[in-house]
This record gives structure tokens, C-alpha cells and sequence, in this order.
């Protein structure tokens, strides 16, 4: 059994971990999440923390470099190309990116690629409009949704937390999630995504009315195409486990 429960509203892509994004119209979703998305990132060199990431919660306008895909996905992953704050368009790989982003580092960075992305946590990030609209109305002021970074949002009456535990499909050929988990929130939150400046007033809005927890983590049962438009249903079963365990081990 199926229940409508929404339709897709937006497809965010984040090709390199920390920097804004790009929108799509339709993304491929693989075992690994979103074919392209985290699937680059920069760490600090002489790092030897577990966290070696250099990311916005260390330098804030890093928020203010774009990555946008520079081609088709091909044997090497996904071209990529950085629009960076003064207009420059840098290629992933461009020496000079990394030049300044390690004087913005204080230290020398190195930029990873990782075809199954480099995820903090799980590959999939959702979120239901109807969970913003809930934010924005504690808040106080309405949210600009990019600051929650998350990969699909779906326009739905109901709060995506009412799904957790269950799987969820998309259109007629589209691929199927498990809706895992809460999405626990750090001090990325409180960037504004164009101006890079700091508000700590929704760290504690989202912490002190919601737990610290705003959307949803899955993870992937079904490969399949994802689109803006498509409908998404409530699949009338658990997502257990163990189910998951073994699809993604395929």
C-alpha cells in the first residue's frame, strides 16, 4: 500500500562539502546518495583530528563559494567548477583555490574526493515545507531554507518526523528511501548563506523548541531518479534495519 503524501519541491546538490550548492531538476540517487553531491572537500593537512574537515563552522564564507557541476559525470566523478565571492570561476583542482582557502585556514588545506561522498553522518537529507513553515513560525522571521542544507524538499502538509522509521518512494520509477533518523544541527545553521554572517538566534530557536533537530536522515533501499515534481508516497512499511543493512551492502 501506497499514500501520497507530498510532491518534490526542490533537489540540492552540494558538490564540495561545506560550499553552497547547486540546484537540480532531477538527480540520480545511488546507494551512495545523490550521484555528485560531497563528493569533494578540503581538509586541513596537518590535521590529526577526527573532524579533519576545513569547513563554514571554521571560516564562514566559505558558504559564499559556489560548486555547481562542469559537465556530465564521467569516469574521473563530476567535473566541478567554484564560483568564489569576487567572480572568479576556479576548477576544483585549481592550485589557486587552494592557495585561499589555506590563507583563510591559516594552515595548508588538501582537497579529498571520495565517489561515495564526504558525508558527515548519512547520505540523504530531507525535509517537508510544512517542517520549515513550523520553524519559521518559532523563529519568529522567516528562514531562509538553504541554511538547513538538505537534498530534497518536499511540499507536504505533514512534518517530515511523522515519517521516520518508514520507507517513502518517488513517482512511478523513482527511488526509495529509508527516513532513518533526525538530523541533529551545528553552527551551520546560524550562516546566512549570502551575506556569510553569523545569528545565533537560530541556533537556539532550533535547539531549545526542537531539540537541536530539524529534517531528516535516509538512506537508500531503491536506486532510482529523483525530480522536481515527482509525487512521493508512504510506503506501508517499516524500513527495518536489517532491510537497509543489506541494500546497501549490494
Amino acid at each position: 500500500m501506497r499514500r501520497l503524501i507530498g510532491v518534490v519541491a526542490e533537489l540540492n546538490r552540494f558538490p564540495v562539502k561545506s560550499m553552497a550548492g547547486e540546484e537540480l531538476a532531477e538527480a540520480e540517487v545511488r546507494w551512495s546518495g545523490l550521484r555528485g553531491d560531497r563528493e569533494y572537500g578540503f581538509v586541513k593537512a596537518d590535521s590529526l583530528r577526527r573532524f579533519p574537515w576545513f569547513t563554514g563552522r571554521d571560516h564562514s564564507a566559505l558558504l559564499r563559494y559556489r560548486a555547481a557541476s562542469a559537465g556530465d559525470y564521467g569516469s574521473a566523478g563530476l567535473p566541478v567548477e567554484v564560483a568564489t565571492p569576487d567572480g572568479r570561476r576556479l576548477g576544483v583542482g585549481d592550485p589557486a583555490l587552494a592557495k585561499e582557502l589555506a590563507a583563510a585556514a591559516g594552515g595548508p588545506v588538501q582537497l579529498i574526493q571520495l565517489s561515495r561522498g564526504t558525508y558527515d553522518s548519512m547520505p540523504v537529507s530531507l525535509v517537508t515545507r510544512a517542517t520549515l513553515a513550523v520553524i519559521d513560525a518559532a523563529h519568529g522571521a522567516s528562514l531562509d531554507p538553504r541554511r538547513f542544507r538538505i537534498n530534497i524538499v518536499i511540499d507536504s502538509a505533514e512534518r517530515d518526523i511523522e515519517w521516520r522509521g518508514r520507507s517513502i518512494e518517488f513517482g512511478l520509477d523513482g527511488a526509495r528511501l529509508a527516513v532513518v533518523r533526525p538530523i541533529e544541527r551545528c553552527a551551520m545553521i546560524t550562516i546566512d548563506p549570502d551575506t556569510a554572517g553569523r545569528d545565533a538566534s537560530v541556533m537556539r530557536t532550533v535547539a531549545r523548541q526542537f531539540g537541536n533537530e530539524v529534517g531528516e536522515y535516509a538512506s537508500v533501499l531503491r536506486q532510482g531518479p529523483v525530480r522536481i515534481g515527482d509525487e512521493v508516497y508512504l510506503v506501508d512499511e517499516a524500513a527495518a534495519p536489517v532491510a537497509i543493512t543489506s541494500e546497501l551492502a549490494r
